[in-house]
């Protein structure tokens, strides 16, 4: 029997804290068979990103191997290597290290560096690991950035990470990790951030080149669609050790751990009962029904917030110095409505224009045509024409939930002053009753009372978000923008945030406008979804009635994309390689938009309307 291209037996890595070891992987053991897939899977904090640290000895200066040993059988070296074994900066372990085994990591942007060009930045990994010269590592780069999906190989060489969208910065990750042709790809949820299309390319991408150049695949994930899709072996990792390993036809269809089975129940699917809640693995218990009901207000007749021909253009320079600049359409005419107490979803890949949307009904943004209408039961009101108390009421009942809870919680203040912030700003309450204001807003949270003097660094990335939410909610407004609010969570925290905002919605009356590219999630949680691409609404419905019954070529090629965990319903991906689903011109008919042009919304059954490029009178009737 052939040995596996890499066995950890028995790894133990401890960190030394203030108060004393801890230990984060805790005798893990399993291997990597030559040529094959195995995803390791758990939640945050379960040890995945810590056990491929210690394969390529990049382990934090508080982290240390304490035990077991990882065999690395490299197929051109005589015998094997105990990378345990090896100093970190030792000559064995440079060698090995983004040479014959390489690693994707989660974030690009930050493992890109922002002052060399992505051309640089590949071509002198190849350039470390062999005898190439400038020129050929520069030929080699242009080829492996054409072999990844650059449209334009050339030019990407003197192009800086800052110019390219998140899909294209993964790319050029996976180029930089397979310029030397690696017996041994470690990806760190390499497909965490990005949009389910781009997800599909990348997932899609590191299967064919595997197919080409035989290489093994560690891949870390806690998507279980991308698993189910992907993998060949799984390991089910947490707190550090192995709950359950073995193919994954076994695992997916006979889970046996408790911990396996309720990360399954985690995860939302396209055909959950009307009812059916996720079951995440710790609930939060909320006090919101107790402690808190819907304040007393005056109902708007029609929708409490609407948007009519939403238009918005962006200018960007040509060049640098050449005084040329070049109009982009981020927006172009989105009516959208937004019922009381009611969700609507508003979905599509990154850079299709939902996050200017939601800048343009905040206010941060001024639109080029079209309004934004509130409703707070005194008549509809346009948003950008309001002045003095009538713009601090609305300030006031339309609050946003942030994508990144992290970076949109100031560091140097404590969760009271978060929490009471809002409230001095507005000059809301005495002392004593901004205390009992914060204390009911963890209640609805579900956060213990005792958190008020910590900072947003103690806390989990699901905590966080949790206070991102109680901040939200501290003016107790009538609407929350809610931008990926989950989109940055594992499934089980993700079912906790998801829970949360149902309760709270049904609890304070909210209605919430929830962008996200993840379809399985707006379907959890919409009413109606609203699908847009290139700056246009292309289809609008009822959940049922889109997941039913989708109609435009844009909507069924997102449909198409969302890896679901259920290896009986894997992801099409010659389907999702062919044609491109993104361009409005290149759209069958009668969905094509030609440049220029805005198309129409043609209603095709009650509530679901779809974009088509052109109609006449009658057709329109």
């Amino acid at each position: 029997m052939e040995a596996p291209l890499l066995s950890v037996h028995g790894l133990a890595v401890d960190f030394k804290t203030d108060a004393g070891d801890f230990r984060a992987v805790d005798g893990l053991t399993f291997d990597i068979p030559k040529g094959k897939t195995v995803a390791l899977v758990g939640e945050s904090g379960s040890g995945k990103s810590v056990t491929a640290q210690a394969i390529l000895q990049i382990l934090s200066k508080k982290a240390r191997i304490t035990g077991g040993s990882i065999v690395f059988n490299d197929p051109t070296n005589s015998g094997a290597i105990d990378i345990a074994a090896l100093q970190p900066e030792s000559d064995a372990m440079h060698a090995l290290r983004g040479g014959r085994i390489a690693m994707i990591f989660q974030e690009p942007m930050t493992s890109l560096s922002p002052l060399h060009t992505i051309g640089d930045q590949i071509s002198e990994a190849l350039m470390i690991h062999s005898d190439a010269d400038q020129a050929k590592a520069r030929q080699r780069t242009m080829e492996v950035l054409a072999r990844v999906g650059f449209p334009d190989p050339k030019r990407a060489l003197k192009t800086y990470p800052f110019e390219l969208s998140g899909g294209l910065r993964q790319r050029a990750m996976i180029a930089m990790a397979l310029i030397t042709r690696p017996a041994l790809l470690i990806a760190d949820e390499p497909t965490t951030a990005l949009d389910v299309t781009t997800q599909a390319q990348i997932l899609d991408l590191i299967r064919e080149l595997q197919g080409e150049t035989g290489m093994s695949v560690l891949l870390i994930t806690h998507d279980l669609g991308v698993v189910a899709n992907v993998a060949d072996e799984v390991v089910v990792m947490y707190r550090g050790r192995v709950m359950e390993a073995g193919l994954r036809e076994n695992i997916f269809r006979n889970p046996q751990h408790a911990y396996l089975q309720a990360l399954m129940r985690a995860v939302p699917r396209f055909a959950m009962a009307e009812n059916e809640r996720l079951t995440p693995i710790r609930e939060v218990k909320s006090a919101t029904l107790t402690s808190a009901a819907a304040p007393e207000r005056i109902q708007p007749k029609g929708p409490i917030l609407k948007v009519e021909h939403l238009t918005k253009s962006f200018t960007l320079r040509s060049g640098w110095f050449s005084g040329k600049t070049q109009e982009i359409r981020a927006v172009s005419e989105v009516d959208l409505a937004l019922p009381v107490g009611k969700t609507l979803g508003l979905v599509g890949e990154s850079g299709c224009g939902k996050t200017t949307v939601s800048k343009m009904i905040m206010r941060a943004l001024t639109p080029n045509s079209g309004h934004v209408l509130f409703d707070d039961g005194t008549g509809p009101k346009d948003v950008h024409k309001l002045e003095g108390d009538a713009l601090t009421t609305y300030r006031r009942s339309v609050q946003f939930i942030f994508q990144d809870p992290f970076s949109s919680l100031n560091p140097r203040m404590t969760v009271y002053e978060l929490l009471t912030e809002p409230l001095r700003i507005y000059n809301i309450g005495t002392s004593d009753e901004r205390y009992a204001r914060v204390k009911q807003l963890l209640d609805m949270v579900g956060l213990d009372h005792r958190v008020l003097r910590r900072y947003p660094h103690s806390f989990s990335g699901g905590q966080r978000q949790r206070l991102g939410i109680a901040r939200a909610l501290a003016l107790e407004p009538r609407v929350l923008l809610c931008d990926e609010p989950v989109s940055a969570l594992d499934v089980s925290v993700q079912a906790q945030v998801l829970n949360l905002l149902k309760d709270l919605q049904s609890a304070l009356g909210l209605s919430y406008l929830f962008v996200s590219h993840n379809l399985a999630v707006v379907d959890y949680i919409a009413d109606t979804i609203a699908v847009m691409c290139r700056g246009y609404i292309v289809e609008e419905a009822p959940k049922s009635s889109l997941f039913r019954n989708p109609v435009h070529p844009y909507t069924q090629a997102l449909l198409a994309a969302v890896p679901d965990p259920d290896i009986d319903r894997p992801l099409d991906f010659a389907k999702l390689r062919s044609g491109r689903f993104s361009q409005p011109s290149e759209w069958p008919e009668p969905f094509r938009i030609k440049p220029g042009e805005f198309g129409v919304m043609k209603q095709i059954e009650p509530g679901h309307k779809v974009r088509v490029g052109h109609l006449t009178a009658r057709e329109a009737a």
